[in-house]
């Protein structure tokens, strides 16, 4: 793992797992991602993962006139380097997931680094009332939902964003096999250090939320990857505090947000995405982390720049 003095703090605005139902406080139309982005970047956050979602029911969405209506207005607002999504949502082609992408030229998208269950049903247990028919066939449909991202969708990927476009990648590890998949494209130099790997944790069908797991997959990164990488560290749900602040201690750089988790504490939902990167800011102050600044994490992870993309 790379020497770092600081930690980057990467904020997941909206994704496509959550419905509209579970929080009030999931951003859903344009006005509301950009609302939250600019908020989240405000309070510490120097990266912004980017998902949209259709402004009339909260569905998640992949085409790049619906990110025009927010991403302009981020990138004006303030300096934070902007990651769109590839992973999109349910029954989205791989087409139709880069689309964005492949409009709009960011310095970083997501990359998934393997197909994978992805269950998202056992949420159904805790919502009885949906405000959307689409979201109740969304959690269901997950039981049968394979996220699709072969070894020629990866290639693909890498090579029309990251040779096409300059793209630099957060490379989304949901298990120890994405890491062997990732050493596999760095072996073939169709990816270039230094690598962003993001270790997610308790999604049904990746790795699971166990401590031990967070220190296998870093061992595993090490062997792997030695200096050629930065580390981050997602966990789901109430997960998502106690590991980034568990992975900080160890040197990660840490990713929050209502993609990931909806609470700010036991019981209480999180009013923004700006409160969850605001805790995860004090507590890694009170630990004496200090956080990169976007053009700080620009340099560490090597990134074209704001001025290089087309929104």
């Amino acid at each position: 793992m790379r020497k770092k003095s600081k930690a980057i703090i990467t904020c997941a605005i909206t994704g496509s797992i959550h419905t509209p139902s579970m929080s009030p406080y999931l951003p859903v139309t344009p006005d509301e991602i950009a609302t939250q982005a600019i908020d989240a970047a405000e309070a510490g956050a120097s990266i912004l993962h980017l998902h949209a979602r259709d402004p009339e029911n909260g569905r998640p969405a992949g085409a790049p006139d619906v990110y025009n209506q927010f991403l302009p207005r981020i990138k004006q607002s303030c300096d934070a380097i902007v990651n769109i999504t590839t992973g999109g949502g349910q029954g989205m082609s791989i087409d139709e997931r880069i689309a964005a992408a492949e409009a709009f030229s960011p310095e970083m998208t997501s990359l998934n680094m393997g197909t994978m269950n992805f269950g998202l049903y056992p949420m159904l247990q805790r919502y009885n009332d949906f405000k959307h028919p689409w979201e109740r066939a969304h959690l269901e449909g997950s039981k049968d939902f394979i996220f699709r991202n072969t070894f020629g969708d990866i290639e693909k990927i890498l090579e029309r964003l990251g040779k096409g476009h300059g793209v630099r990648f957060e490379f989304e590890c949901y298990d120890v096999g994405h890491l062997y998949t990732l050493a596999h494209f760095l072996d073939r130099k169709l990816v270039t250090p230094p690598l962003f790997v993001q270790t997610i944790f308790g999604i049904l069908g990746g790795i699971g939320p166990d401590p031990q797991n967070v220190m296998f997959m870093r061992e595993t990164a090490e062997r792997l990857f030695g200096d050629q990488y930065h580390w981050s560290v997602l966990a789901a749900g109430r997960f998502q505090l106690p590991f980034t602040t568990m992975a900080a201690t160890m040197g990660a750089n840490v990713r929050v947000g209502l993609e990931d988790n909806l609470y700010l504490g036991k019981g209480k939902l999180a009013p923004s995405n700006a409160a969850l990167v605001s805790k995860i800011r004090h507590i890694l102050e009170e630990l004496s982390i200090d956080i990169a600044s976007a053009e700080e994490a620009r340099a560490m992870l090597e990134t074209k720049g704001g001025s290089n993309v087309k929104f």
